[in-house]
């Protein structure tokens, strides 16, 4: 199957393009400004789906728009008809169309065409009034808030907060190449009925369902607050599906300079303990490393609970639980992963049994806090009353 995608080096081309190409199709016909027109003419006698997607957002002049959208979608139109060609069309428009600026109406010119096209045809036209859309590779400071946003924040440049409390509609790149594919895939496989066609033929006009509403004010201080947390290696609360996307939105717009961060180590000559990411909803992960026969702990939590991983060399974790004074042994080594959990009132410790530097992973249900570090100190000492006989294979 060949599919003509034009526009493809825009951002909804360059990531529907990497979509299409992690689907299996590699007979994607791209056109780009470019491109020759008699390009585009050889590919509408090739091709099997049309993704329309070229055009100008953003000119000077009445005649810019005039030319890159409508000139060159009633080409398209053109080359399709003359080389009989009813491959079904997905085109991009957006929800300006209804609007009397230059670019909404050259985009409701566009829709005009390809409906015309399809009732001389009997060809599927999609019609997608997009709203803002977001996510990697969008351009910034052009006509993308979002990509503004990251972009600038992201790399220490203003931003202008204008009309704070006006209200987007936003949909994610993601969320719109499923939906386009969908389409592509439906006509594989369900247009073979005769009612599924009528269906579509007469149904044009769609809009991804899944889209997210925020304030400008909120976005920027959403935003703001990304880069922040990520200064002092704070995850922020993903929670939200909206964030979580929004989230990723966002590293992508961090410079190569910034993506490395060197953590702050407290080194002793026991070892060292390393902070690593921060959640104030999950907690908080280090890095400890303890040097041969070092002994770390010794103490117990209130409230706060752990979990510990060893990932390299071997020893062992002890825990005596204060209300029973039970003790209890378990021996690790990072050729065999295994998680022990810290439950609260439990003393406990971690000796390092090898002869090089044993490296944990720690877990903690909070991040700390040395006004309020709920760490108490205490001694593990008695006969060992539970064993998970590990020993000899340590």
């Amino acid at each position: 199957m060949k599919i003509l995608v034009t526009g493809s080096n825009g951002f909804v081309g360059k990531n529907l393009v990497e979509k299409l190409k992690n689907r299996g199709y590699n007979q994607i016909l791209e056109f780009t400004k470019e491109n020759s027109i008699e390009e585009l003419e050889r590919y509408t006698r090739e091709c099997n789906f049309v993704f329309h997607l070229a055009g100008v957002n953003r000119a000077m002049s009445e005649s810019d728009f005039q030319d890159g959208n409508v000139e060159l979608t009633k080409k398209l139109v053109e080359f399709l008809e003359k080389n009989n060609n009813n491959s079904p069309i997905l085109f991009t428009s957006s929800v300006q169309s209804k609007l009397d600026n230059f670019y909404g109406k050259s985009k409701r010119q566009c829709e005009k065409i390809f409906l015309q096209h399809a009732s001389r045809t009997n060809a599927i036209v999609y019609i997608y009034r997009l709203t803002n859309v977001f996510g990697k590779w969008c351009k910034p400071n052009y006509n993308s808030v979002v990509a503004t946003f990251c972009y600038n924040i992201a790399n220490d440049l203003p931003i202008k907060v204008e009309n704070k409390n006006r209200k987007l509609e936003l949909v994610y790149i993601d969320d719109v190449l499923e939906d386009f594919i969908s389409k592509l895939e439906n006509n594989l496989v369900v247009c073979k009925t005769k009612k599924r066609e009528i269906e579509l033929k007469s149904a044009h006009f769609f809009k991804i369902e899944k889209s997210y509403f925020i304030t400008v004010k909120r976005l920027a201080d959403t935003i703001c607050n990304f880069e922040e947390q990520r200064k002092k290696l704070v995850i922020p609360d993903l929670s939200e599906e909206f964030i979580r996307k929004l989230y990723s939105t966002y590293l992508s717009y961090v410079p190569a300079s910034k993506l490395k961060k060197k953590l702050k180590s407290n080194v002793d000559e026991r070892g060292s303990f390393s902070e690593v990411l921060k959640s104030k909803e999950a907690g908080q992960i280090s890095i400890n490393i303890a040097k041969p026969n070092v002994v770390k702990g010794n103490h117990w939590h209130h409230t706060k609970m752990e979990k510990f991983l060893v990932v390299s060399g071997k020893g062992v974790v002890r825990l005596k639980n204060l209300n029973s004074n039970d003790l209890m042994e378990f021996f690790v080594n990072g050729d065999n992963f295994e998680v022990i959990d810290i439950p609260v009132g439990y003393v406990h410790n971690i000796e390092n049994l090898g002869d090089s530097d044993m490296i944990t992973l720690m877990w903690a249900n909070e991040i700390f806090n040395p006004e309020k570090a709920d760490t108490y100190g205490g001694v593990i000492s008695g006969k060992v009353k539970i064993d998970d006989n590990s020993r000899n294979e340590t």
